[in-house]
């Protein structure tokens, strides 16, 4: 196959590219490089198998030249990260809803299949027990910039799922809750590359909140699989699926895990929300999928725990 990967140069987008390239298909990845890196497929170039175009999903030829010349698009591209969305939310809003709405677009103009990446920020502050893909959306005020994010996501599924239900165009939506590993960057509020890098250096380690907040880390080798095993899928077209890990965690007890695995001496400082982000900002208490669809369709399961993913990290980190 031909896979067009928009935002192929970012931490989850080149881990796609390199396996895709490793099973025989040919990749084409659109990125601005806006937050992905020219780093992460420097390895692939002169490949033959591989292009890169610079550019943004923004740019309706751009993205209407390359989809027309693929057989299957992974849509990656996104503004990602809460303190790039708190920070620059008109630049956020514009790339995640008038982006998405350009790529789907294309992908009926051509008939390609399309995989949606989303994110379990679709959730809001639902904290039920092992998230369900039906689950209720629970969001704070729109006039609070954090759940902007959450909403431009909820567009871009309802304009896939749509796109699907009304013309039939072959699409597949993924929420990914918090995928982890080599290559993230901690710039944009990614919790484990900043607590490792701090840890690293020595440096305080900064939990933002009290907390309290749990979450679960899934590695991006094993996402990577599931998104694969997805996009192969026929029966997935017109889905919604969740990929994450159930290995749950609070972020004060990751802190601690961390320093601890890589026998760092670094103290461990809480920041409020309105000092590391903005004021009144909202969080919530947990997060933790129900994984069972993806699991009863195409058998996926984590299989590296947080030890693995904090080794990894590190290591990254250690080299770069």
């Amino acid at each position: 196959m031909r896979v067009l990967i928009t935002g192929g140069a970012g931490f989850v987008g080149s881990h796609l590219t390199d396996a895709l390239l490793a099973r025989g298909d040919q990749v084409v990845v659109l990125d601005d490089l806006s937050t992905g890196r020219h780093d992460n497929i420097r390895d692939h170039i002169g490949d033959h198998n591989f292009e890169f175009i610079m550019g943004s999903i923004l740019n309706e030829a751009l993205v209407d030249d390359a989809v027309r010349r693929v057989d299957v698009v992974l849509h990656l591209a996104a503004a990602v990260g809460v303190e790039l969305i708190v920070g620059r939310p008109l630049e956020s809003l514009a790339t995640n809803i008038r982006g998405s709405e350009i790529v789907l677009e294309k992908c009926h103009k051509y008939g390609r299949k399309v995989l949606v990446t989303s994110t379990s920020e679709i959730y809001g502050k639902n904290d039920s027990d092992l998230l369900s893909e039906e689950d209720d959306r629970i969001l704070g005020s729109p006039l609070k910039t954090r759940w902007s994010y959450s909403e431009a996501k909820a567009i871009e599924e309802v304009l896939a799922y749509s796109y699907w239900k009304e013309k039939g165009l072959p699409a597949v939506i993924v929420r990914l809750f918090n995928t982890v590993g080599p290559r993230q960057v901690g710039h944009y509020g990614m919790v484990i590359p900043r607590f490792v890098e701090q840890g690293l250096k020595g440096q305080p380690i900064t939990v933002y909140g009290d907390g309290t907040q749990r979450r679960c880390f899934c590695h991006v080798a094993d996402v990577v699989q599931a998104l694969l095993g997805l996009m192969d899928s026929r029966e997935a077209e017109g889905q919604v699926f969740n990929v994450g890990s159930q290995e749950e965690i609070s972020i004060a007890d990751l802190a601690v895990r961390v320093t601890e695995r890589l026998g760092s001496g670094s103290p461990i400082v809480k920041v409020s929300y309105d000092d590391a982000y903005e004021e009144g900002f909202e969080d919530m208490p947990r997060r933790v999928p129900n994984t069972a669809r993806v699991k009863d369709l195409i058998g996926w399961a984590p299989t590296r725990n947080l030890n693995q993913i904090i080794a990894d990290v590190a290591a990254d980190i250690s080299t770069r």
